[in-house]
């Protein structure tokens, strides 16, 4: 009974649900990203390098000749398919860089300035009133710091 209740006091721990939420969220932020690099850039590039899908680029490696990538599979031949490959590259590097953009703006969100984390007082050893770092007596009490 006390793995039972160990495990329900780590579970009900505010690190694994934000685990969780974040976990849920990442994976809807994925499908978005996926939809707008199969969606809306692959079309274009697809375009410009003289087919409409990327990702249907292939090299069979099987005897015979087949004009698409669902023909080549429907046939059961080996393909190399480097289109879906680049696709999915394509797709990476754009998820790594919205991560990126992300995490850049959280940190300086939370990033404290300069002048906060480096201490321009400190108290004496004597009185405990704040002096200056470069002192080397103390107003208050005139001991030496």
């Amino acid at each position: 009974m006390s793995m039972l209740k160990e495990f329900k006091e780590f579970a009900i721990k505010g690190n694994v649900l934000d685990l969780a939420v974040a976990v849920v969220i990442g994976a809807a932020f994925a499908k978005i990203l996926n939809s707008f690099v199969d969606d809306i850039l692959m079309p274009p590039i697809g375009i410009l390098v003289g087919k409409h899908d990327i990702s249907s680029y292939f090299i069979t490696l099987s005897p015979g000749h087949y004009e698409t990538l669902a023909q080549a599979k429907a046939a059961g031949a080996a393909t190399l398919n480097y289109g879906v490959f680049l696709a999915t590259v394509v797709n990476f590097l754009i998820i790594a860089l919205a991560v990126f953009l992300v995490i850049r703006q959280i940190n300086a969100m939370t990033r404290k300035p300069a002048e906060l984390t480096t201490p321009s007082l400190r108290d004496c050893p004597q009185c405990l009133s704040p002096v200056p770092i470069k002192a080397t007596r103390c107003k208050f009490c005139t001991q030496p710091v």
